[in-house]
């Protein structure tokens, strides 16, 4: 059982805490460039003042953000599946099928990040500025983004490496739990979960 394996446990723990660091640094990130823009709107309607720059500065929180949520996403099995026939199924199937989604999407985000580094790199070489009034070296957001995409990467490597023992070895629950459909019922205990959550927040 591959589930049971100290070392998969262990990157498994230390994926999972990395990226949930990385999409609440994420989450902060756009909070700030909300406020950042809340303050300039204000300040031009009042005022007749603004900050400057904070559209600019907003989209590369969106994108930064982006990309460093996209790994904590595919770790709680966020993204969107169509799974129309899928549940229908036998169960060694869809295994089959789950590890295979996570292999496209392993392609995918590899395509994504070969091409990010030629931007990165191209921005680096030129020494790109944005045509702006900061005139933000592109080097600097478009390295943050990419760096996003890099850890997206390792996390993909680590699930796959793992579905694919796990299929090998035939630990289908191993599988279903890394690369799997959210179950309705799992859904459910998520949402029970929060909602505890909330009512003891409340509490105090």
């Amino acid at each position: 059982m591959t589930g049971s394996i100290p070392l998969f446990t262990a990157l498994f723990g230390f994926a999972e805490r990395a990226a949930r660091w990385a999409v609440l640094a994420s989450g902060a990130l756009t909070i700030a460039s909300v406020l950042l823009i809340t303050v300039d709107v204000l300040l031009r309607k009042f005022v007749g003042w603004t900050v400057g720059g904070s559209d600019e500065l907003s989209s590369y929180a969106f994108a930064i953000s982006t990309t460093w949520s996209l790994a904590y996403a595919t770790l709680q099995r966020a993204n969107v599946r169509v799974d129309v026939i899928y549940q229908y199924l036998p169960v060694r199937v869809s295994a089959v099928l789950d590890w295979l989604s996570l292999v496209c999407l392993g392609v995918f985000i590899g395509f994504v990040t070969y091409y990010g580094y030629g931007v990165v790199a191209e921005s680096i070489s030129n020494n790109s500025q944005a045509n702006t009034p900061l005139g933000t070296p592109l080097a600097i957001p478009q390295g943050l983004w990419f760096a996003g995409l890099v850890f997206m990467c390792l996390i993909l490597a680590l699930m796959l490496i793992r579905a694919s023992v796990a299929l090998v070895t035939g630990d289908i629950e191993t599988v279903k739990a890394v690369a799997g459909v959210r179950s309705t019922q799992e859904e459910a205990e998520e949402e029970a979960a929060a909602g505890e959550r909330l009512i003891e927040g409340e509490r105090k």
